[in-house]
């Protein structure tokens, strides 16, 4: 028996439909878990909970996944350094000094939540935080500092090659049915994902636009009312969400270099362990014997292609705390005391994060393993559905993006979204590519794309995403004014993004539905500005 047919559904219809119903991802993914090996396990609910745990439980007994959650609880650690040395808002500062305009303001802003890839909580909180008065000064709506911070936060830490984010997808794709056919590893097939996640590359692309071009919708009204001296905000959405006040510390010792070094030296890092954990690996002791040896075995390129990401980002990481630590403290920002105290409270806010991760993990290996490994065969069973029933390639992407769109958006989550959504992608994208004979990396690159791309958009705009609540708390916005105001914005560049992924579908080209999408893009909204009455000068 290949698969339990219809049966292997279940999981995942479960998990959606749970967690479009209670909003709560931890508790819907590990009732998929439960139904997997439920039906396994003959519907014994018993055995089926044993194993269940036995499940979570191997899914952290392998050494990629206990590196990437290593990698992530140091990143947080990190993160958690930043937040206490008030590095970031020193940053933030010096920034702001640079310019004294409106618009230089917004541009400083946005290049501001570029920098700050290495995790979006910290984006949205930071930045707002340091860059509110700043803008508040220049007569900036609160909705549109809002808007920045949401923008840059999970889009640009999705596309920057060393986060907490690109190890989940990395994580979630090597562990999905057929990535083995691909024959490229799984950072490989991040970096050429990127020109492809068409929503994250257009919403940063669309908070520039508005900078340099002209707001519209609800945003330019927001904005008029600002340049009008009528209020930063609209009273009418209620009260700001808050000021920031919990885990930003300024310290007036900090300066802008306190936060450059260290973002510097974990992405050189990175980069230096690629290849490098590559050449360890190749030390077998029979044919190579030193490193020397492993690096005149093969090529830079090949170092890179076949590295173990897991481990050059666990090591950097790892270096990088190391070294910020010390760092801070003969800067005399912290203590050793409270070096501890920011380390462990980072890795507390990542908690919940790594729970997902893991529980991810579990279900993706209970639904896509066979029966005789114990498990449920459903990419086999959809393969075989899809194949048989003459679903079109070409529609596979925007079909994919629409529901991985309308899961997140539902949810408010793009990680849980990721763990629905891909294992299930992969598999499909792989066994028609090879029924129509069509290019598998091509095919798998898009429809995962597609994947990540609608999680995305959930993420960015929704009402009961994290993130979004925290980009109002940022700002100090009013939520349902923040809300109101992107969402034409989030919309936009989502039909935008969905018709890049049609494009892509029919030609079966990433770089067709990049060039088409960035087209259209830019005329659209030369369209809707000209339709628009302008902000009012």
């Amino acid at each position: 028996m290949e698969h339990y047919g219809w049966l292997s559904l279940l999981p995942p219809v479960i998990t959606v439909a749970l967690a479009l119903l209670t909003k709560e991802v931890i508790f819907s993914l590990f009732t998929g878990v439960f139904v997997g090996y439920l039906i396994v396990n003959g519907w014994n609910p018993v055995t089926a909970l044993i194993d269940a745990t036995d499940g979570i439980a191997n899914s952290l007994n392998d050494g990629w996944n206990i590196r990437i959650i290593l990698f992530c609880a140091l990143l947080g650690a990190f993160v958690g350094l930043m937040q206490a040395t008030g590095a970031a808002s020193a940053f933030g500062k010096w920034m702001a000094s640079k310019v004294k305009s409106r618009k230089g303001t917004l541009i400083i802003t946005w290049l501001f939540g570029i920098f700050i890839f290495i995790d979006d909580y910290f984006n949205s909180l930071t930045i707002g935080t340091v860059m509110r008065p700043v803008t508040d000064e220049q007569k900036i709506s609160r909705a549109k500092l809002a808007y920045i911070l949401d923008s840059t936060a999970a889009p640009v830490s999705v596309l920057a090659p060393i986060s907490s984010w690109v190890v989940t997808i990395m994580s979630i794709i090597k562990g999905s049915d057929g990535f083995s056919k691909l024959g490229v590893s799984e950072f490989t097939f991040f970096i050429l994902l990127i020109p492809i996640n068409l929503y994250a590359i257009l919403a940063i692309l669309m908070v520039l636009q508005t900078i340099l071009r002209r707001d519209f919708g609800p945003m330019a009204k927001s904005e008029n009312r600002a340049l009008k001296g009528l209020g930063l905000y609209n009273a009418e959405f209620g009260q700001p969400t808050g000021e920031v006040k919990e885990g930003i510390v300024v310290k007036e010792r900090a300066r802008a270099i306190d936060m450059i070094l260290p973002i510097l030296v974990l992405v050189g890092l990175a980069v230096i362990f690629f290849p490098i954990t590559t050449y360890l690996g190749a030390i077998d002791g029979e044919n190579i014997h030193t490193f020397s040896e492993a690096v005149k075995s093969m090529t830079l390129k090949e170092a890179f292609n076949n590295t173990d990401a897991s481990k050059a980002l666990f090591y950097a990481s790892l270096f990088t705390l190391v070294f910020a630590s010390i760092y801070f403290m003969l800067r005399g920002l912290l203590t050793i005391q409270k070096v501890g105290e920011a380390i462990v409270g980072g890795i507390k806010s990542m908690v919940p994060a790594l729970v997902i991760l893991t529980l991810a993990w579990t279900i993706g290996t209970v639904i896509k393993s066979s029966p005789e490994d114990g498990g449920l065969g459903l990419s086999k069973y959809l393969a075989h559905v899809v194949t048989s029933g003459g679903f079109p390639l070409w529609a596979l992407p925007v079909v994919v993006f629409i529901i991985a769109a309308a899961i997140s958006f539902a949810t408010g989550t793009s990680w849980g979204t990721f763990a629905i959504m891909i294992p299930i992608a992969m598999p499909i994208a792989i066994a028609l590519a090879e029924k129509t004979g069509a290019n598998l990396l091509n095919s798998a690159l898009i429809t995962v794309g597609a994947s990540i791309g609608g999680a995305i958009f959930g993420d960015h705009c929704s009402p009961i995403s994290d993130t979004t609540i925290l980009s109002s708390t940022g700002a100090g916005c009013p939520h349902l004014e923040h809300v109101a105001t992107q969402m034409p914005y989030a919309t936009f560049v989502m039909v935008i993004s969905a018709l890049g992924y049609l494009i892509a579908g029919i030609f079966n080209s990433p770089v067709a539905g990049f060039v088409s999408a960035l087209i259209v893009f830019f005329i659209a909204y030369e369209v809707m500005i000209r339709v628009r009455k302008p902000v009012e000068e």
